[in-house]
């Protein structure tokens, strides 16, 4: 992605907790024509004690887009956090523009589909997901017919992506000091994303002396 330095956040901690936070990521290929095609897939984030990452994720078996990903299975996964207008108005001066402040991740990654007739690793890795979004649904699925698992197991394609690299934009006005104390009260009583905007000031250390600090 477009990325100046001001916005390069370097910090895998900061990544991960994008990543985390918006686990609904956009899946982009190329189809037999090389044109993009994209999904909007949740994934889980697991990290390996050395730090490396590899996304967990399925589709619908429906979807093509698993050909392709099979056919060519180096793709990108970006992941969109919180985002929301900057208003010209935080800052003291007038010879400012509008403009859009963001978090967001970009992974490269390599794709290892599961295979269609091993309905024990998609379920292995179903359950990974359902553990992060609602851990008490995993009863509910161990309890249903054993035929309907295997129908549903069967309508979907399993995948891990070894992300080979990654990058972080925390767009928020770091390098502008001076504005950080209308912009945080700005955002503080506004959207939702406005709000999340201003925990992560808080977190970065822009919001206040007393602020948590942080690196990015």
């Amino acid at each position: 992605m477009y990325l100046p330095p001001a916005h390069a956040c370097q910090d895998a901690q900061w990544a991960a907790r994008i990543v985390r936070e918006q686990p609904l990521a956009s899946l982009v290929t190329t189809d037999d024509t090389g044109l993009p095609e994209v999904s909007h897939l949740p994934m889980h984030l697991q990290v390996s004690e050395q730090g490396g990452w590899t996304l967990l994720a399925h589709m619908a078996r429906a979807n093509p887009q698993w050909r392709h990903l099979q056919a060519r299975p180096q793709a990108l996964v970006t992941f969109l956090g919180p985002n929301a207008y900057l208003s010209p108005a935080v800052y003291p001066d007038r010879e400012r523009v509008p403009s859009w402040n963001y978090v967001a991740v970009h992974c490269r990654v390599q794709a290892r589909l599961i295979a269609a007739n091993d309905a024990a690793g998609k379920d292995r890795l179903l359950k990974v997901l359902i553990g992060q979004h609602e851990p008490a649904y995993a009863a509910q699925w161990r309890g249903l017919d054993e035929g309907f698992q295997q129908r549903m197991l069967a309508g979907i394609v399993a995948f891990e992506l070894d992300v080979q690299s990654w990058q972080c934009a925390v767009k928020l006005n770091r390098h502008r000091p001076e504005s950080h104390a209308a912009l945080h009260a700005r955002y503080a009583g506004g959207t939702a994303d406005e709000q999340a905007l201003a925990r992560w000031m808080v977190d970065l250390g822009l919001a206040d002396a007393d602020s948590r600090p942080g690196e990015a």
